[in-house]
């Protein structure tokens, strides 16, 4: 099933286009929807970490711009260069989910609960709404 998916974070005034996403199936709950994302982004990274891509290309001055709205430059580069569980990351993903650490949307509706059942289709746009602020020591 291919979707669009936008990742937003609170305070963030930008509007990113929505970016296709293909999953396998159709799942019938949220918590579903959620595990199925979550394993084909940690399936894709895991294939990157066997290819040895490593992401060193200088930053262009919008990239750092950007970054720096979010709170973080950072170059995206895997220095530990492991694979990761899936099963792993499906288990924090659900917890952070039923936490409240993030919010997903389907068009403009949100799922009531985690085990609430949801209606997909071909070219819908999820968005997840990251609720967590990052915070850092000031000394």
């Amino acid at each position: 099933m291919e979707l669009f998916v936008n990742i937003r974070q609170l305070g963030s005034k930008k509007q990113p286009a929505p970016v296709p996403f293909h999953i396998e199936g159709s799942p019938k709950t949220a918590s579903e929807l959620v595990e199925a994302a979550v394993r084909v982004c940690v399936s894709e990274y895991n294939e990157r970490v066997r290819r040895g891509e490593i992401h060193d290309a200088p930053l262009s001055r919008m990239q750092i711009k950007d970054m720096a709205d979010a709170g973080r430059v950072a170059f995206g580069i895997n220095y530990g260069g492991k694979e990761q569980d899936s099963g792993e990351a499906v288990k924090n993903a659900l917890l952070a989910y039923r936490d409240g650490l993030f919010r997903m949307f389907i068009g403009d509706a949100e799922p009531a609960s985690p085990d609430a059942e949801i209606s997909l289709s071909d070219g819908d746009v999820l968005t997840f709404v990251r609720l967590v602020m990052l915070t850092g020591r000031m000394w």
